[in-house]
């Protein structure tokens, strides 16, 4: 990276787009904002850019209307997000990422084709999968950047109002978020230079959730769910390309 802030010009419309995508559907702003960005700057430094400058996002949007957000859900998946991050800290270490990453991302990518190539009613499942929903997006949120998917698959399939969905998932994003933002902070991640980046990006970002909370308003449901599992078919597909990808 050099000392220049040029870079500075990439990252603010990437901001944008990404709060754009994040405000909408309450995930997916790392499959725009980390891989674009990865061409011209460090991988860590990215993360941990973008990962605070999501936490603002979250909390905006999860701030806009908390009552919404159904507690039973959050508090069924929390605890399980908080031991699947733990365990994903351990396995970052020992756990072949090339493999795991082409696993997740051939599983989200095959969820969400199906959703968008059935015709059937979509099926409610039952409360229990919060917890591989938890355990899973901690695991896969630490390994790969990546845990929004699994939170975002269980809650588009109960019975939630296309609020009380984005509201939802955003509270048990904050959550993994601020998890994975102390770890970068713990770790030496979070410097002088990410803080100014960081600082620089915000409003963008604010600028990208207010824009996307008023295309939200005017979607359906069904439009949101479908969003939802495009977003979700490109997430697998960038995850299956960013593992081959890997040395």
């Amino acid at each position: 990276m050099t000392e220049s802030w040029e870079f500075l010009l990439w990252l603010v419309p990437l901001a944008f787009g990404g709060a754009l995508i994040y405000g909408i559907t309450g995930f997916g702003s790392a499959l725009l904002t980390i891989p674009v960005s990865s061409h011209f700057l460090p991988l860590p430094f990215s993360l941990a850019v973008f990962g605070l400058a999501d936490l603002v996002n979250a909390l905006r949007v999860g701030l806009e209307n908390p009552r919404l957000a159904v507690k039973e859900e959050v508090m069924r998946m929390v605890p399980f997000t908080l031991v699947g991050t733990l365990i994903g800290v351990g396995l970052l270490v020992n756990l072949p990422r090339r493999g795991g990453m082409l696993a997740l991302g051939f599983f989200v990518a095959a969820f969400a084709l199906y959703g968008l190539l059935a015709r059937q009613d979509r099926r409610i499942i039952s409360q229990r999968w919060a917890t591989l929903a938890g355990f899973s997006g901690g695991i896969t949120s630490t390994l790969f950047g990546a845990g929004g998917p699994p939170y975002a698959i269980y809650l588009s399939h109960r019975p939630l109002t296309k609020e009380q969905y984005r509201a939802t998932v955003t509270m048990t994003a904050i959550f993994s978020i601020s998890m994975r933002c102390i770890a970068f902070i713990v770790t030496g991640l979070v410097d002088m230079r990410v803080l100014i980046s960081v600082i620089a990006v915000i409003p963008a970002g604010l600028a990208g959730v207010a824009v996307a909370s008023q295309l939200f308003k005017r979607m359906s449901r069904e439009m949101l769910v479908r969003l939802v599992e495009i977003v979700l078919l490109i997430t697998g597909v960038s995850l299956m390309v960013r593992a081959l990808q890997l040395g």
